[in-house]
């Protein structure tokens, strides 16, 4: 599941406010810990970028097998 938020500074550290709706779906409580993955947005646009723009659902689905290379 991925949620966009936006690192703002505290202190001398950095932190992010998990917003309401994930915090009620994920039933998550003060003090939990949890694991986050980040992502950068342009890492994610640069994966986009990489894909044919014409591209068939079998053509898709072949690049899919051989994990986006080509």
């Amino acid at each position: 599941m991925g949620t966009e938020v936006i690192v703002m500074k505290w202190g001398n550290s950095l932190g992010v406010i998990l917003p309401e709706q994930l915090v009620k779906k994920e039933k998550l409580k003060e003090n939990e810990k949890i694991l986050v993955n980040i992502v950068k947005e342009s890492k994610i646009k640069s994966l986009f970028n990489t894909l044919p723009r014409k591209l068939t659902g079998q053509k898709f689905k072949d690049l899919v097998r051989q994990g986006w290379e080509q």
